[in-house]
């Protein structure tokens, strides 16, 4: 899609289209915000898949920009800017590489509204790809997420649609304080409904996509769509599942989770990261908290294993979550 063009309201859209757009939308509305990345620019096809196309051409090379192969360079001017009044979104290519620049997320950009009495404001949007599927590899293809959901002061969001894509986008740009935006390479180019120009999701507000009452199954990012897969599978033989996307990791939506566990009395957490010290496990540890005499069942827990992700594909198919692994803790649950 052109980075200029309105989208149809009912021509499906995909991932790397909806980030186009939102990104598009947010540099129209507002001067101070800027692209940093490499490779970002039309010069370069706007980064490895495309998400910024059509941008540096539209806006100019002052607010494009292509950087070279440097993380730590990438969000430290990316801090620098924000701190004297621009809005950048630093693109990381892979969120492995989040790993080079992590003094710099962590130290600085997700403590110098703290370190300052509230003074200085970090708003930077770091965006980043991840995902296995494609045989990347073990230093291409980790969820991280859990490493910054536990660092107070950021701001983590993973979006399992095309339209919640395009409306956290803007979300986090306009936000305050530093967000790390994850984006699923495998489903970049799986269509979805278009979303709503102009209209943002707030950030920490999770989604029931499927109402329910034996089950409730709290997942985001790609791990959505075969959660779904599994809960109309399941709803064949009468088990009524109920499904949350989480969409921002964190803050953390508790009050919807605690709602909905307390409704169906069971629960499962996916996601595609390593299944130990994972956001499943403290999103069980709060539902074990608040509802442990509620329950009828332990909270379910589905993850990747504790090993980097396989080069081989057959490996690596066997490394993450599978439907068939998501149907059997469910069931587990209804034992």
């Amino acid at each position: 899609m052109n980075a200029t063009a309105v989208p149809d309201k009912v021509k499906p859209m995909n991932t790397i289209q909806a980030v186009n757009l939102a990104l598009d939308e947010a540099m129209g509305l507002d001067p101070n915000v800027i692209l940093l990345g490499e490779d970002i620019a039309d010069g370069q096809e706007g980064g490895i898949v495309g998400v910024t196309k059509g941008l540096s051409s539209k806006y100019g090379g002052s607010r494009v920009r292509s950087t070279p192969i440097s993380e730590q360079a990438i969000i430290g001017a990316a801090i620098g800017a924000s701190i004297v009044g621009m809005r950048p979104v630093a693109e990381i290519m892979l969120m492995n590489f989040t790993t080079v620049a992590m003094d710099m997320i962590v130290n600085h950009a997700a403590k110098l509204r703290y370190m300052s009495g509230g003074q200085t404001h970090v708003p930077i949007t770091i965006r980043t790809m991840t995902g296995a599927g494609f045989g990347t590899g073990g230093q291409h293809a980790d969820y991280l997420e859990a490493w910054f959901a536990h660092t107070a002061g950021m701001k983590v969001v993973a979006p399992s649609s095309p339209a919640d894509a395009y409306g956290l986008m803007l979300s986090c740009i306009f936000d305050e304080d530093p967000c790390l935006f994850i984006e699923n390479m495998p489903s970049y180019w799986t269509p979805g409904a278009p979303p709503q120009v102009g209209q943002r999701i707030p950030l920490g507000q999770a989604k029931v996509l499927r109402e329910g009452s034996d089950v409730t199954v709290i997942s985001y990012s790609r791990m959505v769509q075969d959660c779904a897969a599994v809960a109309e599978k399941l709803a064949k033989e009468g088990i009524q599942v109920e499904l949350i996307d989480l969409r921002t990791i964190s803050p953390l939506d508790q009050a919807s989770l605690l709602r909905s566990v307390a409704k169906t009395r069971r629960a499962v957490v996916v996601h595609e990261a390593v299944r130990r010290f994972g956001v499943g496990a403290e999103i069980a540890a709060l539902l074990h908290e608040h509802l442990f005499g509620d329950l009828k069942a332990p909270v379910q827990r589905v993850g990747a294993n504790h090993s980097p992700v396989p080069f081989s594909k057959t490996l690596e198919m066997a490394h993450v979550p599978q439907p068939a692994t998501i149907e059997a803790a469910i069931r587990k649950t209804l034992d």
